[in-house]
């Protein structure tokens, strides 16, 4: 049988926001199926970006990427977001929560986007949005009936926590998660997630600052390892 696609592929990608000006110049990236990757690197070093271009929010200028053997270049800017409503957990470093939700619609959000994510949820879906947002500390009803504007940062985080999760989505793809939980949040996040990615058999990209962390993923890199690029403060 032939071997499944690797569930990230770059090759030969690079992304400018202004011309001659590259933030990424990656010649070969990929995570394969199931993996946990750690990427750490500086702030403006183009971790964001990367994340970015890998879940067909941005479309670079040249290169392949892949997700899950779909061609994210070629594919529409609707196609784009297709794939990524049904196949990727997004925890935004801005969260990107909708202020006008609730916390437990604001959980339940992408299954409104896809069939496919919304079978995987299971028939009760606020059930399995409960029990995440339990695991991750978010027990209380009432809390669950809020807008997520009256929610502490760190408490705003674990929502989007949830919402990436649910539906068991094949890629995870975290851009600093844990950069406003307590330690005692960080650690329930981070079993959770191993766990959850286990269970769906998940790719996993983790951009951090905190290399602490680095030691449950099954690999660790740098984003200079990978990018070609430098800032223009680095190139200076």
């Amino acid at each position: 049988m032939p071997a499944s696609p690797a569930a990230i592929e770059l090759e030969n990608v690079r992304f400018a926001w202004t011309p001659g000006h590259d933030v990424l110049d990656v010649p070969d990236f990929r995570v394969a199926a199931g993996e946990r990757v750690f990427l750490r690197g500086p702030s403006g070093s183009g971790k964001s970006t990367l994340l970015g271009v890998v879940a067909g929010v941005l479309r670079p200028q040249a290169g392949v990427v892949r997700l899950l053997g779909h061609d994210l270049v070629a594919a529409s800017g609707a196609e784009r977001d297709h794939l990524r409503a049904a196949h990727v957990g997004f925890v935004f470093q801005m969260f990107n929560l909708i202020p006008y939700l609730p916390v437990l619609d604001n959980v339940l959000l992408p299954l409104g986007f896809s069939s496919a994510r919304r079978a995987r949820a299971g028939a009760d879906a606020p059930a399995e949005a409960r029990r995440l947002l339990a695991e991750l500390g978010l027990r209380e009803p009432r809390m669950l009936a809020r807008p997520v504007t009256e929610l502490s940062i760190g408490q705003q985080q674990r929502v989007a926590v949830a919402r990436a999760l649910l539906g068991r989505p094949e890629v995870i793809i975290a851009d600093e998660p844990t950069s406003a939980l307590d330690t005692d949040a960080r650690e329930a996040f981070l079993t959770l997630l191993m766990d959850e990615c286990a269970a769906a058999g998940a790719a996993l990209l983790f951009v951090s600052h905190d290399t602490a962390l680095g030691a449950r993923f099954d690999r660790r890199i740098a984003l200079d390892e990978i990018n070609r690029a430098r800032p223009a403060a680095e190139a200076a």
